[in-house]
């Protein structure tokens, strides 16, 4: 299996197709399965990167907290793209990875060609929000250990998933999950490149955010898929393919 070593970390990714890269990042408690039917759908004409964040799928990682961040995510994220060769390329994410996506075009926008955001939200400007959402996350961590991977919940895209470690999980709820500051919420009406918002309408925790997002970023495409939870391109592949494709064709 293909492994990029970042010294405190082993990164798992699959590489498949060729043509105009995409590096698509799973969500929480996901991993590389749940792009399945896009790889099926789209790599006889794009270069389609997937990697599992680190307490993900097959990273390799270890348990201390200190190797987990946002900006640990930021810099794998960029890493990866150096070792593939890959100058510039179309970000997209998942739920955190979405987020994540965000999150790497404030850092590097010369290394984005476009973005994809779905089943996500762009973070909070306000410390009472944040520290909601981390006394949440928080809670979802302490779950996951108590509990083991049995008590990771989570949409259909978590059922297409594999997971080594609970521990390495909850980590990255209090490393990565959490909410640390601003810079993306602000970051929105800045964003230059072509940017492709999906989301489901049963996805009830996102539909405000994402719509936020679709609002406050420059031309912005929306795409709201009828009868599907977060999820969205596990439970509605074909919707989904056809609304990354008219995106994709038009960069």
């Amino acid at each position: 299996m293909p492994y990029l070593d970042r010294g405190d970390v082993r990164v798992y990714y699959e590489d498949d197709g060729a043509g105009l890269p995409i590096l698509l990042t799973h969500g929480f408690g996901a991993s590389t399965g749940m792009w399945a039917g896009q790889v099926a759908a789209y790599q006889d004409r794009y270069r389609l990167i997937r990697w599992d964040m680190r307490g993900h799928g097959e990273t390799e990682c270890p348990d201390e907290l200190s190797h987990y961040s946002q900006a640990h995510t930021v810099e794998d994220m960029r890493a990866l793209l150096d070792h593939l060769g890959v100058e510039q390329a179309v970000i997209a994410g998942h739920s955190l990875g979405g987020f994540m996506a965000l999150a790497f075009n404030v850092a590097y926008p010369e290394r984005v060609k476009a973005l994809v955001l779905q089943g996500c939200g762009p973070g909070y400007r306000r410390d009472e929000a944040r520290e909601t959402w981390n006394e949440r996350t928080e809670s979802r961590a302490r779950t996951i250990e108590e509990g083991g991977l049995a008590a990771l919940g989570g949409g259909a895209e978590v059922g297409e998933s594999v997971q080594r470690s609970a521990k390495g999980l909850a980590q990255a709820a209090r490393g990565i999950l959490s909410q640390v500051d601003s810079r993306v919420i602000d970051s929105l009406p800045s964003i230059s490149v072509p940017t492709l918002v999906v989301i489901g309408d049963g996805d009830t925790y996102y539909l405000d955010g994402s719509a936020y997002m679709a609002k406050r970023i420059p031309r912005a495409v929306n795409v709201v898929v009828s009868g599907a939870g977060h999820g969205v391109n596990v439970e509605k592949p074909e919707e989904v393919n056809e609304a990354l494709g008219l995106f994709l064709g038009n960069i």
